[in-house]
């Protein structure tokens, strides 16, 4: 068996052979030690198996060397090919008298007379004197003053109402509250449980093991005799849809099995590995979209604190905020809000052809609209003045810019006029 598994701990690139024992006539399947894992991705992979005339065992990932082993080897296969020569006599049993302690208490050892096995490991320090200050009658808690029976307190089903205790602030700047006690300390005297000293068991026969018997299954080979390959199977258990095999290989011609994974694999990796970085980095885009979003607002904010923008500041705020609450419009308020800057900016320059008063009293029903954006509602509408502020500005951007490219992205998808009039 050769392929990818990975499932749960499991990560590993199966090679599994099956040897027909000739003296027992037993099939044992032979593991590979140590095997690579499998690549942690959704691409396409491709995984080869070379059993080279010399014994020798290579696995390919994706073309690359990952492992090496040789089949006849004790230190690559589990179990080995070749049986061991002797096993262990499974009649064997060891004997009652047989002794594996190495050591012995010393049966002729006596405890001393002034070895006190009940004196404490610790004792009071009796030279340990009351530090000057401590607060005998204070408790180191008291009940919270600030602290009062709820008034949903209900003492028949509650119980007793107790006030929460917290650490008495008298004692905070003495050496310690309540009643003084002396320390512990080590107790010279303390030697614990009397053992008898350990000595060498002359009894000892050592670790028993039973006797090694000649292996009936063993056998000596140079090369393996493998069946041929007959039919191919695929063997699948997962919870997971989108596992494909294809482009199954079996030759005696390494090159031939390089050139067709070149031609049959490569493109389609090349391919799959383009599309998860371009996915990658389409998921990605939104984080820095709000990352850009976020300061471009923290910089309009700033902007409309100007002084000589005062007139404007509280309705400037409200577009702003709006679009912070509705991401889908962010585009067309930044652009509405850049668009009123620039038209202030024009007026403090160059000057309006009429007073700013007059043209808001101007009827709107001169704006040209598109009748789709008519009938659409929205839940807040502009405050008049800021509207037509903004009206005016596009107007004038209109007439200084109607054939920039610009102008005509605006234009194409009524950012602008769809939002403020819809």
């Amino acid at each position: 068996m050769f392929g990818p598994d990975k499932c749960g701990s499991t990560n590993k690139v199966h090679f599994i052979i099956k040897h027909k024992n000739p003296k027992t006539g037993e099939y044992v399947e032979h593991h590979l030690k140590f095997p690579p894992s499998v690549p942690s991705d959704k691409l396409s992979h491709v995984y080869t198996a070379i059993l080279k005339p010399s014994n020798e065992v290579v696995i390919l990932v994706d073309g690359e060397e990952k492992k090496k082993g040789n089949i006849l080897s004790a230190d690559d296969f589990e179990p080995s090919l070749i049986p061991d020569k002797t096993i262990a006599d499974p009649d064997d049993k060891k004997p009652e008298d047989w002794d594996e302690r190495e050591k012995i208490p010393d049966p002729n050892a006596v405890k001393p007379e002034d070895w006190d096995e009940d004196a404490p490991m610790e004792i009071e320090d009796e030279e340990a004197e009351k530090p000057e200050g401590w607060l005998d009658d204070e408790p180191e808690e008291i009940d919270d003053p600030d602290a009062s029976k709820p008034e949903d307190w209900d003492d028949d089903e509650d119980g007793e109402w107790e006030a929460p205790k917290i650490d008495n602030p008298k004692c905070e700047a003495a050496p310690g509250c309540g009643e003084w006690k002396k320390p512990m300390k080590s107790n010279p005297a303390y030697k614990g449980k009397w053992h008898a000293p350990l000595i060498e068991n002359p009894s000892y026969k050592g670790i028993w093991k039973p006797q090694q018997i000649p292996n009936p299954a063993y056998f000596e080979l140079e090369k393996p005799d493998f069946e041929p390959v007959a039919a191919i199977g695929i063997e699948i258990w997962t919870m997971q849809d989108g596992i494909l095999f294809d482009n199954i290989l079996i030759t005696s011609d390494e090159k031939e099995a390089a050139s067709y994974r070149e031609t049959a694999w490569k493109p389609k990796f090349e391919v799959e590995k383009e599309k998860q970085k371009a996915e990658e980095e389409a998921a990605a885009t939104p984080d820095v979209l709000s990352g850009i979003q976020k300061k471009v607002f923290d910089l309009l904010y700033k902007i409309a604190d100007i002084p000589f923008l005062e007139a404007y500041k509280l309705k400037i705020f409200d577009v702003i905020e709006m679009g912070e609450k509705q991401p889908n419009l962010t585009i067309g308020i930044l652009v509405s809000v850049v668009v009123v800057f620039l038209s202030i900016f024009y007026r403090i320059i160059f000057g309006g052809k009429k007073p700013a008063q007059q043209q808001m009293l101007q009827p709107r029903q001169q704006v040209t609209i598109k009748e789709p954006v008519k009938r659409r509602k929205m839940k807040k509408k502009m405050p008049l003045l800021l509207a037509e502020e903004m009206l005016e500005g596009i107007l004038e951007m209109k007439r200084m810019c109607c054939n920039c490219t610009f102008w005509k992205f605006l234009s194409s998808r009524g950012l602008i006029v769809a939002y403020f009039f819809a």
